[in-house]
């Protein structure tokens, strides 16, 4: 047995130590890229320790000569050598594949002591240290919560910061945040009167938005695991900033549950991403290696009135089983259009329904401290069978409305349930038609070629009118068996216009399929298609080299993996675009809940609106669909183009009640 000199970080101070520099997952101050310090109360095994750092075993990695080391020690050891720290035979990371679940759970059991003893004296298993300080323990929650009021100023200060001629400047891109990421200042574009409520006499009003820097590491088991969530903006774009657009269900993303849509990138691995392109930061996420990314996450508004609950909010639910093996009675599903877990249906009899506090559409945000807000029913399920006789739930549901009435007991009163079963996509009206963003445009190119009737164009496709986002029919790949690589006219990512003048811009991908082979079966071709220009852009870092790749396997990567960047789609013509009306309505004078960027600006002429936040809380987060990145055509049928910050934003404010926004989505780029 070996005894484990412990690191501790100084606790007698706490309340002076600075929020950012203390992870979220051990609560001790260590830098980013060292290893998480724990208080171990027993002797740890031999065969539980780290031959480089003589410490318990995190993220154990066997290497192929039978040792096993921490990933972060192996992998920093590995940049400097490149052989096995005992026995000196040749290795790579890559040869190295995560331990047994049986090693990683005697290391999760290791009993640790919380490290803010001098206020909290719990002692758990490792694998509940995270949880118990994001839920449980008392010195932590005060950290944070004496760090969120340092965040933001009262909403009352930011408007007497304000001058009369300031609001357009809310929407140009902020600046590189600074290193310690405070927020002592707004971020322009981030608060903007565009969910800025109106204060009225005897009106409950949320003073501030509460904000704040963490940092989420992820550890891609495979070198070419996708992280699993898409991303928009870079400096190229009126965004300015990195910031995740959507997490993927089931990814690396997902399952860690740590990040959310709306949060900015802010740097990957000590690398900053406030001043790169998109193209750029892509390929930065895309390291096949341990990724720390710290992060800005906008945690909603704090209300300064208690009495103020018309809004969506959590709630603890507690059940108490007879025995363990008791079930609860619950249903659980996942949505379609949303990601997490929700509460389907309670079965009459069980112990839910009778404790009564648990509603059909109830979203599950944790379970016993464990974190669903990215989770599967799958995973809720096992949580919820290798618990004790209690159980405890966070829960969120919208307010009840008025009109709605508060006796309904079946849940079916949440926002979620009042919107349209399918949502109507409809061509950029004329009227709303403007040009591509700065530094973005689009060229039209015609190839007419003759061929032998049985020689295959050699493309491959994806897209179309009944894919999710209604994208334009566009190529993934060209292929060295086809006469349109000989021609070299044809790129990957093109986007097809028609073929031999039947149109391709209105049809599913099936159809298109169709129409594609049916015309390249004649002895002559001539293919409209459109190719998206960007002056900042830099090589598509996922298709880098694909042209050269056994073509039978490259058809296939292309088809299952490939996906244009989201900076491709802002050239594209407005007459190519796909709107759709979404309708957000509240029930008094909260935020809408989203801030925009762009508009008319002397430096920049006119840029489009893109939605840059949206805040957890608000009638824009709960409805699910808008995301950042879209871009908004119309208010109220109104159009945008033209208008300039100062415009857009009084119009926003004047909407009481409801709101119809028109935007144009692209889905963002994939990591």
């Amino acid at each position: 047995m070996a005894t484990i000199e412990i690191k501790v970080a100084g606790t007698s101070s706490t309340a002076s130590l600075l929020w950012a520099r203390i992870c979220k997952e051990c609560g001790q101050q260590h830098e980013g890229q060292d290893s998480h310090l724990y208080e171990y109360q027993d002797e740890v095994d031999d065969e539980l320790v780290c031959h480089i750092c003589l410490q318990p075993l995190l993220r154990p990695m066997d290497t192929p000569c039978g040792h096993t080391y921490c990933f972060h020690c192996l992998s920093n050891f590995l940049k400097e050598q490149d052989f096995c720290p005992v026995d000196r035979q040749r290795l790579q990371l890559h040869q190295c594949r995560p331990s047994s679940l049986l090693v990683r759970n005697l290391l999760d059991k290791l009993i640790v002591m919380c490290p803010h003893h001098a206020e909290c004296q719990q002692q758990m298993q490792r694998c509940e240290l995270q949880p118990h300080l994001q839920n449980r323990c008392p010195a932590f929650r005060r950290l944070r919560e004496e760090a969120e009021k340092r965040k933001r100023p009262a909403w009352n200060e930011l408007k007497g910061r304000k001058g009369e001629g300031e609001s357009s400047g809310d929407a140009k891109h902020s600046a590189a945040p600074s290193r310690n990421h405070t927020r002592d200042q707004p971020e322009p574009g981030l608060i903007n009167p565009a969910y800025e409520e109106i204060e009225e006499d005897n009106t409950p009003l949320r003073s501030s938005l509460v904000a704040e820097a963490n940092v989420v590491e992820l550890f891609r088991e495979e070198p070419e695991e996708e992280l699993g969530f898409r991303i928009v903006g870079g400096k190229d774009t009126p965004l300015g900033n990195i910031v995740i657009q959507e997490i993927v269900r089931d990814s690396l993303a997902a399952r860690d549950g740590r990040l959310a849509p709306g949060d900015h990138i802010l740097e990957v691995n000590d690398v900053s991403l406030a001043s790169v392109p998109h193209a750029r930061a892509v390929a930065v996420l895309q390291q096949p290696s341990v990724l720390r990314l710290t992060v800005m996450q906008e945690k909603g508004f704090k209300s300064r009135d208690p009495r103020s609950d018309q809004q969506p909010s959590s709630s603890t639910v507690t059940l108490m089983k007879s025995q363990r093996n008791e079930p609860l009675g619950i249903k659980l599903i996942r949505k379609s259009e949303e990601s997490g877990v929700f509460i389907l249906d309670l079965l009459s009899g069980g112990l839910a329904a009778k404790d009564g506090k648990l509603r059909n559409n109830d979203k599950v945000l944790a379970i016993n401290g464990q974190d669903l807000r990215h989770g599967t029913p799958e995973s809720a399920a096992q949580i919820i069978q290798a618990s004790e006789v209690r159980v405890n739930f966070v829960v969120m549901r919208p307010a009840e409305t008025p009109e709605e009435g508060g006796s309904s007991r079946d849940g079916q009163h949440s926002r979620g349930s009042r919107r349209a079963p399918e949502t109507q996509y409809f061509r950029r009206h004329s009227t709303y038609m403007k040009d591509p963003p700065g530094g973005f445009s689009s060229q039209e190119k015609t190839v007419s070629l003759k061929k032998e009737p049985r020689l295959s164009l050699g493309i491959t496709i994806a897209g179309g009118r009944d894919c999710r986002s209604r994208l334009p029919i566009y190529v993934t790949s060209v292929q060295p068996v086809g006469c349109l690589y000989r021609d070299g006219t044809i790129k990957k990512g093109d986007i097809l216009l028609s073929i031999n003048g039947v149109d391709l811009t209105q049809l599913t991908y099936s159809e298109a399929v169709s129409v594609l082979k049916a015309q390249a079966a004649q002895s002559q071709v001539v293919l409209c298609v459109i190719q998206t220009l960007s002056e900042d852009s830099e090589e598509d870092p996922e298709s880098a080299n694909k042209d050269e790749l056994d073509p039978v396997d490259d058809a296939r990567d292309d088809i299952l993996n490939w996906t244009p960047l989201w900076t491709r789609w802002l050239g594209l013509p407005s007459h190519m675009h796909w709107c759709r009306d979404i309708v957000l309505q509240k029930t008094n004078n909260e935020s809408w809940g989203f801030s925009i960027v762009g508009g008319y600006e002397e430096s920049h002429g006119q840029q489009p609106f893109f939605i840059k936040t949206i805040v957890p809380g608000t009638p824009a987060h709960f409805d699910g669909r808008l995301k950042c990145g879209d871009e908004i055509v119309a208010v109220n049928g109104a159009t945008t183009v033209g208008m300039n910050n100062s415009s857009l934003i009084p119009m926003l404010k004047l909407q009481k009640n409801k709101v119809t926004l028109t935007v144009v989505s692209w889905p963002g780029s994939l990591v």
